[in-house]
């Protein structure tokens, strides 16, 4: 599927229509928790797939490109700040995970999803530890949601510039953790996380 040399990776289907599914954003304070699905073409590779993590925020914006004009679908879900709250973040990671794979133009058979453990669809698949780094449509969803979360922090920044949302993305590093205590949470904070709730205490 791309010039990259991926790990052996037992996969019980041996149709197209398996979705590659991963999450960005269960660790920060602010924003959605994002999933996306992806379904790769078989005959048009899409050279450098790897775990978004391992790339440059312009590799990743040019992947993105590709993976949505070559890819046979893809879909992008979220499950919101308020949606964490109530569901705590592992369910609402899984939420978004669903979403993601309903929303696909065209119905995944297969799922293969990063982690320790499927979403509860109720399609087949494997949950695979690390697999945005061993299989390529895995990786496919991974740069997908992170392009898509990064965009929304961005957004974000230009909404709320004293939080420095561009840089760290939400996550709770002492720029954050600093604003969050000096200007207070937003409502695009999740409540339930520790950091926002002693905060929200004395505001």
């Amino acid at each position: 599927m791309s010039d990259t040399a991926w790990p052996p990776l037992t996969i019980d289907y041996d149709g197209i229509h398996l979705a590659g599914v991963d999450e960005v954003g269960r660790g920060p304070l602010v924003g959605a928790v994002v999933a996306a699905a992806v379904i790769l073409d078989p005959e048009t590779p899409i050279p450098g797939l790897v775990d978004s993590k391992t790339l440059t925020a312009r590799r990743r914006e040019c992947l993105d490109q590709d993976i949505r004009e070559f890819a046979l679908a893809f879909a992008v879900a979220e499950a919101s700040p308020a949606e964490v709250d109530e569901f705590n973040i592992y369910h609402a990671t899984h939420l978004a995970m669903r979403r993601a794979v309903d929303a696909l133009p065209v119905p995944a058979e297969y799922l293969l999803v990063d982690g320790n453990r499927l979403p509860g669809h109720d399609l087949p698949g494997q949950a695979v530890v690390k697999g945005d780094a061993r299989h390529p449509a895995i990786a496919a969803a991974s740069i997908l949601a992170k392009v898509y979360r990064d965009a929304q922090m961005t957004h974000l920044d230009s909404r709320y510039p004293g939080y420095g949302f561009a840089r760290h993305k939400g996550y709770p590093t002492a720029e954050h953790l600093a604003a969050l205590e000096r200007l207070g949470p937003l409502p695009e904070h999740r409540r339930s996380f520790a950091p926002v709730k002693r905060q929200l205490a004395l505001f």
